[in-house]
């Protein structure tokens, strides 16, 4: 008897390449289908990985294959609310890539279907399967850090505006701040123990725009990516965001901006000792008297691979074994309402108090 866990991808872009990978990696999965909106698209990816149930409607695919288990969604994030919702009326339990949504009422509706159908909805919040992170929690488990009052979350790009559908608003919902912000405002409030956040203040600019006049290559191109994208998106924001427990986290993103090199560092500082990831894993405390300063003999630079695969498996294991998710619904949630309140703080130019 088979009982491995069959498994859809919806969206075959260029991040369904690391799920695709991932759950090949796994013995109890079966790649059942892909669907993309693209036909000549999911047919190259079909023939690459060798998955022969192929669509171009995602709920023809759900319907024609009842037999279906779980389901990665995969699409930009202006779907993410529709395709995740499709999937659990139809009684599947569903990964969505991160942002969990383009505002937390979409968030909120995608959490009361899951709940109406008794099936799992996890978050891509990739970067809490990581080892650095792993590690983070076993020292801060210790008491090593003591009190957690401030960090910073910084991901700079300096000409990383990748095109393509990330560029239009109505298909992102944002720019840097919902593609690149969600990672480090998700892992710092995870690594504060994931406190509510109670108010913001930020700001947003839309001043150099995605740079298409420089000659210099970007790093990273969507595969969507044309020479007449729309970007009507901000290229760069800065937040304060307050948490319940008192943390306060500094936030900068860019997708544009005129620096002298691209960064991705998070800081924690706490009354016992401190933290960075840039991009390994450091901790700063004192010993009898002196400062120290500690380079853990261990991997905790951030590997895509490695922290995909953690999180593919993760949900396998919380479908089929029934373990707590380490990225619920509710987190997503959260997420987006402190996008949300970012936006709207840039928009007025006032702190805005969530939840009010």
């Amino acid at each position: 008897m088979n009982n491995k866990l069959k498994v859809a991808i919806v969206g075959t872009g260029t991040i369904s390449n690391m799920h695709i990978q991932s759950y090949l990696n796994n013995p109890n999965v079966d790649l059942y289908a892909f669907c993309d909106l693209d036909e000549e698209k999911v047919k190259r990816m079909g023939e690459q990985y060798g998955v022969t149930r192929l669509y171009t409607d995602e709920e023809t695919m759900l319907k024609e294959l009842p037999e279906i288990d779980a389901v990665s969604i995969c699409v930009w994030n202006s779907n993410h609310m529709p395709c995740t919702v499709m999937a659990l009326n139809y009684g599947k339990h569903v990964l969505c890539e991160k942002p969990m949504a383009t505002s937390a009422e979409e968030g909120r509706q995608m959490k009361a279907a899951a709940d109406k159908a008794g099936k799992l909805l996890m978050i891509g919040f990739v970067r809490r399967y990581g080892n650095d992170t792993a590690i983070f929690k076993d020292f801060q488990d210790q008491d090593y850090f003591g009190e957690i009052y401030w960090a910073k979350a910084q991901y700079i790009r300096r000409n990383g505006n990748p095109g393509g559908w990330f560029g239009e608003k109505a298909k992102s919902g944002g720019g840097p701040l919902i593609d690149l912000g969600v990672h480090v405002i998700d892992l710092t409030r995870y690594m504060l123990g994931n406190p509510k956040p109670v108010s913001v203040y930020g700001a947003t600019f839309q001043k150099l725009f995605d740079r298409r006049n420089l000659k210099t290559p970007k790093g990273y191109v969507s595969s969507s990516h044309t020479d007449h994208d729309i970007c009507d998106v901000e290229d760069a924001a800065t937040a304060l965001i307050r948490y319940d427990n008192g943390a306060v986290v500094q936030v900068e993103v860019s997708f544009s901006l005129n620096v002298e090199k691209e960064s991705g560092i998070i800081e924690l500082f706490g009354t016992k000792g401190g933290a960075k990831i840039d991009p390994e894993l450091k901790l700063f405390s004192e010993a009898n008297g002196y400062m120290t300063n500690t380079t853990l003999e261990a991997k905790t630079a951030m590997n895509m691979g490695v922290i995909f695969q953690n999180e593919i498996n993760h949900f396998v294991d919380c479908i089929q074994n029934g373990t707590q998710c380490k990225s619920p619904a509710e987190d997503g949630i959260t997420l987006m309402e402190i996008l949300d309140a970012i936006f709207e703080s840039a928009r007025t130019g006032h702190e805005v108090i969530i939840g009010q």
